[in-house]
């Protein structure tokens, strides 16, 4: 059962947090998490859940979403489980459970508590050391928002749209919202995850 603040409301935005069995890893390559990304599109989609910020971390996932159903996430998570588990399933052969089953989820309505939270989501890879700046991360949603770059995930939120009135001016604003938080962000340095291997997959 997921850790919610609030029952799953129709159009309410949550921001989830997966993470992996006893902080297992995740992914493995560029390939898993490709491969996690188009399960979530696909899922999102049949799931009418708009996405509107994202990030793979190495052994849990950030979303920020907004669901037209109710019980939007509870819908939405083990059907991206099972589809990636497809994908694991052929290309480790694993076949345990990866992801802890629950998952936390808050609900975020303020214009400025949204706007933070995608900032929060995208600057994770920084914070864990695996990237100097958001937009030297493959793997999460800081591309599209602030510089514009093609990601069919992603649904801009009102919220977002609220800060200009064009992309550009959009744009623009966002990313000067990390810059104005970028000399709180630390880079720690750490081992980047490893594979799943035959005893991390183990302990999944």
């Amino acid at each position: 059962m997921p850790r919610l603040a609030c029952p799953e409301e129709p159009r309410v935005t949550l921001h989830l947090v997966q993470r992996g069995r006893a902080r297992s890893a995740c992914f493995s390559c560029a390939g898993d998490r490709t491969a996690y990304l188009q399960a979530l599109c696909e899922c999102a989609e049949s799931e009418r859940c708009a996405v509107h910020a994202y990030a793979l971390m190495g052994n849990h996932v950030h979303l920020l979403f907004t669901a037209a159903r109710a019980n939007g996430a509870a819908r939405l998570m083990p059907v991206i489980a099972a589809r990636y588990a497809r994908h694991l399933a052929s290309a480790y052969g694993h076949a345990e459970a990866l992801w802890e089953q629950p998952y936390d989820a808050t609900p975020v309505h303020a214009r400025r508590h949204l706007l933070a939270t995608m900032r929060y989501i995208e600057e994770n890879p920084v914070r864990a050391g695996l990237a100097a700046h958001p937009g030297a991360y493959r793997w999460s949603s800081y591309r599209a928002n602030a510089l514009g770059e093609e990601d069919a995930l992603i649904t801009p939120h009102a919220h977002y749209y609220s800060l200009g009135r064009s992309p550009h001016e959009r744009r623009t604003a966002y990313a000067a919202l990390f810059a104005r938080a970028g000399e709180r962000i630390t880079p720690v340095s750490r081992r980047p995850s490893g594979p799943l291997s035959p005893r991390a997959r183990s302990r999944s």
